[in-house]
């Protein structure tokens, strides 16, 4: 089975995921109602290239990430890998055994290095764990593959009796990476993979996924909410608000043309290298929406300084407003943003 045509460069397809957790209340444990963390994502992800994700803490950037791999069970949608030799892959439709050998193609790196790493297992056992389980080496090869693999990430391979609690913070992220690497995979979810490091080793780390995607051909979902790191990084970005994309676009369109008054709210709050630069912070009032209860309308416009009355009854459909460029606001094509210069 071929890819379609047009889609040779596509990697991964996500097509209108949801996830809604149920809400249970009483007690006999009757549904009343759901949060949508997910509510009607779509977007494409080309080979090779860094997809960041970004938004506000609880707006759905993880649990996005984790549906994608399953580790979270969607409640509805299209997850397509576009497999250059078997075609495309509905991930979502697959059964536990073949998920399980698709696993090899999708990894995740977790946003804690401190959490994320067992304190009972030296970093040979962590790393080569993988290995073992889908019986791709045992013994000399073993301990050989996992050597190479602490070298692939900047680590010494005599490190590899000691336990995680000997490690700094960056490089048990560097751990995280020679282990989601292990298994040779395609398609990696970085989940805030540098927000609980320091600024210097936060930059060690980019550098290094930089390098082992441009040696390795990876495809990163990057998922992140400083922004800083998001243009450093990323090809292409989507910014999410409870649940839903409000805008996409290539980075350097959408952090000097932002089209969607969130993002440009998002992109006041960037801090500037140059101490005389002075910009207006614009700061939003209000709460966040509540994900089990959004506004009518738009979910944006209670906090929106260019709301209208449309927005507060309608909520605007995703289009494409110039190339690549996608936005869900009912005054996208009027209003005169401010990005980051």
């Amino acid at each position: 089975m071929s890819i379609p045509a047009g889609d040779h460069e596509i990697l991964l397809e996500v097509k209108d995921l949801k996830k809604y957790f149920p809400i249970r209340r009483g007690f006999f444990r009757r549904v009343a109602g759901h949060v949508k963390a997910v509510d009607g994502v779509s977007f494409r992800i080309r080979r090779g290239e860094t997809f960041g994700l970004v938004g506000e803490s609880g707006c759905g950037k993880t649990t996005t990430g984790r549906c994608i791999l399953r580790l979270i069970e969607p409640t509805s949608g299209e997850i397509i890998l576009y497999d250059q030799d078997s075609g495309p892959i509905h991930v979502e439709k697959l059964d536990k055994q073949s998920m399980r050998a698709l696993r090899r193609d999708m990894q995740i790196v977790f946003q804690d290095p401190y959490s994320s790493l067992n304190p009972r297992l030296t970093v040979q056992q962590i790393v080569g764990e993988p290995l073992i389980v889908n019986k791709i080496a045992r013994g000399g090869e073993l301990q050989d593959r996992v050597a190479a693999l602490l070298e692939s990430v900047g680590l010494r391979p005599e490190l590899m009796d000691r336990y995680p609690h000997a490690f700094s913070g960056g490089q048990r992220q560097r751990i995280s990476l020679a282990r989601a690497l292990a298994l040779n995979p395609k398609f990696i979810v970085a989940d805030e993979p540098v927000s609980a490091l320091d600024v210097s080793v936060q930059a060690q780390v980019l550098n290094l996924m930089e390098d082992l995607q441009e040696r390795l051909g990876l495809t990163y979902l990057f998922v992140a909410h400083d922004l800083s790191v998001i243009e450093h990084i990323s090809e292409h970005v989507a910014v999410m608000y409870v649940g839903k994309l409000v805008e996409s676009a290539e980075t350097g369109e959408l952090f000097t043309n932002p089209r969607h008054p969130y993002t440009e709210a998002l992109m006041s709050a960037v801090p500037k290298p140059d101490p005389r630069a002075r910009s207006e912070r614009i700061v939003l009032t209000g709460d966040v929406a509540n994900p089990a209860k959004p506004p009518p309308g738009c979910y944006f416009h209670p906090r929106c300084r260019y709301a209208t009355d449309q927005c507060r009854v309608e909520y605007p459909p995703m289009v494409e407003i110039s190339p690549g460029h996608l936005v869900a606001c009912w005054r996208a094509e009027e209003l005169t943003l401010r990005g980051i210069g």
